[in-house]
């Protein structure tokens, strides 16, 4: 797989995103349903704190990743939604910080969103990624 950064402007490269990204050479995508603090047993964690939820909803997202022999690396779309932008962006790198150790930059769209399906849930992580 090569992946090509397309930015016309480079200041989300410092935000951590491409704006965006041609894939060529794949044979495999995956498209990943939204992740956020779910138990393996589907119970929610973490009710009211944003980091342990945002960490959470990241292991989640690797897990989908490594069931399809694919890491974080594989990751070109990224899709985050939560109640609290603002509270978000204050642990936002917790996710930055693992994008950033896999050597990717997907790109992405965050959008505050009203309420999530699960009661108690702040973010959610949506992807696609290719291999």
């Amino acid at each position: 797989m090569r992946r090509t950064a397309i930015n016309p402007a480079t200041w989300s490269v410092d935000m951590g995103f491409n704006q965006g990204e041609v894939v060529s050479g794949h044979t495999r995508t995956l498209y990943i349903s939204g992740q956020t603090a779910m138990s393996e047993e589907g119970k929610p964690e973490h009710d009211g704190d944003m980091a342990a939820q945002l960490a959470r909803s990241v292991d989640n997202l690797k897990s989908v990743l490594g069931e399809a022999d694919m890491s974080l690396a594989n990751l070109v779309r990224l899709n985050v939604y939560t109640t609290d932008v603002d509270l978000l962006f204050r642990h936002y790198g917790v996710l930055a910080g693992q994008l950033g150790a896999a050597g990717v930059a997907p790109t992405t769209t965050m959008l505050g969103v009203t309420r999530l399906a699960i009661p108690g849930q702040m973010v959610e992580l949506e992807g696609t990624a290719v291999a």
